[in-house]
């Protein structure tokens, strides 16, 4: 009786073709080595084994790869061959790699070129610590500059007009600037006033507890009229709307650039700095002074009960002493200074904001030096200014 094997099925006849095969032969210290199949990432799995079992041979003068059977390579397969080549390599053989198309041959030359490149980069010396730093300060000069110049084309673009359309004509959106103005200003009133409270508080208290000694406490009002008024009111005010708006301007500005919601806009004929930054610019110029009125007004209400339970200082001999201190010019000094920080603040906000890139760290990062950079030139800026009005004797 005649028993007949079962034939292959088609599929399982293309599954052997498809597996990767390794057939070696000797001749002496030279190897041969003939591969066949397929070699990708699905499959390197089943030759891996094979392949380190040459890797770990000391007696291999010379290693012949034959791919010319690989029937498809991907990085995986490249990777496994370039392998067991340097390794054989490094131990003195001459390695011989035939039967490779075009395209294998540029795979295999650069998975070899990013291993090389990788080791350059481990093996690279540092430069020298005072080169390091003069690179550091020159990249932040020529970031500086590159800041200067954004800054300079959103500026000029908000005073030319809203542009909402890329040169061809202006717009301006009312209900846009309205809702700015409601969450840049409306919405930061209760943190104004708390912080700005607090502030004069504290400093009509260390005034009257030092001016005690020279039994002069009635000049406390003078103090926090002056210093209210003319610096801290304006400047507590910028600071807080450049940690609260600032950040927030970024945020949003930044999120739709990682959206690609900004090449959109300009793709239908807007112009991003008209339809995202004039109306959160022309916000904060009209919000960021009605806050410094209402920090000035918390800031005197907080120095005048501290005066009062601390200093003995009635509210009525509180008012009639800070009319007699100060008059229009005092009030002027500081009030002239919050357009010029709002601008500060809105304009270095959108620059960062449209320099996010597309990931959530970058977002972060820009965030942070939207906030830091904003609050740092608003400081400066409050110098400058305070410079200037001693050299006119305002």
């Amino acid at each position: 009786m005649i028993k007949l094997g079962k034939r292959a099925s088609p599929a399982r006849r293309e599954e052997r073709a498809n597996q990767p095969r390794l057939e070696t032969t000797e001749q002496g210290d030279k190897l041969i080595c003939v591969l066949s199949g397929i070699w990708n990432t699905r499959t390197v799995a089943l030759v891996d084994a094979q392949m380190r079992q040459i890797e770990a041979r000391g007696d291999i003068r010379e290693l012949d790869l034959d791919i010319s059977g690989v029937r498809k390579l991907d990085t995986a397969g490249a990777w496994l061959i370039q392998r067991t080549a340097k390794v054989q390599a490094q131990r003195g053989a001459d390695i011989n790699l035939t039967g490779a198309s075009e395209a294998a041959s540029i795979l295999l030359s650069e998975v070899e070129g990013t291993a090389e490149e990788s080791g350059k980069v481990e093996t690279e010396p540092k430069p020298w610590f005072f080169l390091r730093m003069l690179e550091s300060v020159g990249r932040s000069v020529y970031a500086a500059r590159d800041d200067i110049l954004f800054g300079l084309n959103i500026l000029g673009a908000t005073i030319r007009g809203a542009q909402m359309k890329l040169g061809r004509g202006h717009a301006v959106n009312p209900a846009a600037i309205v809702s700015q103005i409601d969450r840049m200003g409306v919405g930061a009133i209760p943190v104004i006033v708390l912080m700005s409270a607090i502030v004069g508080a504290i400093i009509a208290q260390q005034g009257g507890f030092q001016l005690r000694y020279f039994g002069a406490e009635i000049f406390v009002v003078d103090l926090v009229g002056i210093l209210i008024l003319r610096e801290l009111g304006v400047l507590m005010t910028a600071i807080m709307v450049a940690g609260r708006s600032g950040s927030a301007i970024t945020a949003e500005i930044g999120s739709m650039k990682m959206r690609e919601e900004v090449d959109a806009l300009q793709v239908m004929g807007l112009n991003p700095i008209g339809v995202l930054v004039f109306p959160r610019l022309v916000a904060l110029v009209i919000a960021v002074p009605l806050l410094t009125v209402v920090a000035n007004f918390a800031a005197m209400a907080g120095a005048m009960g501290v005066a009062w339970f601390y200093s003995g200082i009635t509210p009525t001999a509180f008012i009639d002493r800070l009319r007699d201190s100060i008059d229009l010019s005092t009030i002027f000094a500081g009030m002239i200074k919050a357009p010029f920080m709002a601008l500060i603040i809105g304009v270095i906000a959108s620059i960062e904001g449209m320099q996010v890139g597309g990931s959530a760290e970058s977002l972060g990062r820009h965030v942070t030096a939207s906030v830091v950079k904003a609050i740092f030139v608003v400081i400066v800026v409050d110098g400058l200014f305070a410079m200037f009005y001693a050299a006119i004797d305002f």
